[in-house]
């Protein structure tokens, strides 16, 4: 008797081990938001900056 409670406590034990799925996981792709920039605008204020600058001097 001892024999078959053992074995029936070591089988719920095993089945509850493999109670999810097989199936491989779904993993979603991680979302990347860039954003979009002109080449120039990265030196385009900088030039404004400098006409503005050279025609207060120019203006003196």
């Amino acid at each position: 008797m001892k024999k078959l409670v053992l074995a029936a406590a070591l089988t719920a034990a095993a089945s509850t081990a493999y109670a999810g799925s097989l199936a491989d996981p779904v993993i979603e792709a991680p979302v990347i938001v860039e954003e979009a920039t002109g080449s120039s605008s990265g030196i385009l204020i900088p030039l404004i900056l400098l006409a503005v600058v050279a025609a207060a001097v120019a203006s003196d």
